[in-house]
């Protein structure tokens, strides 16, 4: 089956995904396209499995921890109150990790309910120049903490 997950870490490996913030162990940190909320970003698992279930144990236990270890990133560079995960893949039956942080001046009408309440198509998009300065920081975390490949 080919999804956009599927797409997306073919141009990683290719070099031509403008988004990657770092390659790992278990994938690839990826800003997402819409920046509804600033720093919004994904893991990638490479090679990628339907779902979560069909990772051996050990590459499970890697792919989560590398997911929160770019969480605490994205707490450490952003200001973030709290980092939200979720696993869906209701819509791209690849598996995906979604690495929301989530901010105190958020419209307080949005501000406890899930980030799908977003409008993610009027949200601001992925500007590499103005993303610069947070990746340099996600990896330079990263890079500290231990994951990039």
């Amino acid at each position: 089956m080919s999804t956009l997950i599927h797409q997306w870490v073919k141009d990683c490996r290719a070099g031509s995904n403008s988004r990657v913030i770092a390659r790992l162990r278990s994938g690839w940190a990826v800003f997402g396209q819409s920046q509804f909320l600033h720093g919004y970003c994904l893991l990638l698992p490479d090679p990628i499995v339907g779902h979560l279930n069909e990772m051996a144990a050990d590459d499970r236990q890697v792919f989560l921890l590398e997911g929160t270890l770019l969480g605490d990133a994205l707490l450490a560079a952003t200001g973030a109150a709290r980092i939200n995960y979720e696993i869906l893949g209701n819509l791209e039956p690849a598996l995906h990790l979604h690495i929301v942080p989530r901010y105190n001046d958020e419209p307080e009408h949005l501000r406890t309910k899930p980030v799908w309440s977003y409008d993610w198509e009027n949200a601001p998009q992925f500007d590499e120049k103005s993303l610069k300065p947070l990746k340099n920081h996600l990896v330079e975390y990263l890079s500290n903490a231990g994951p990039i490949a």
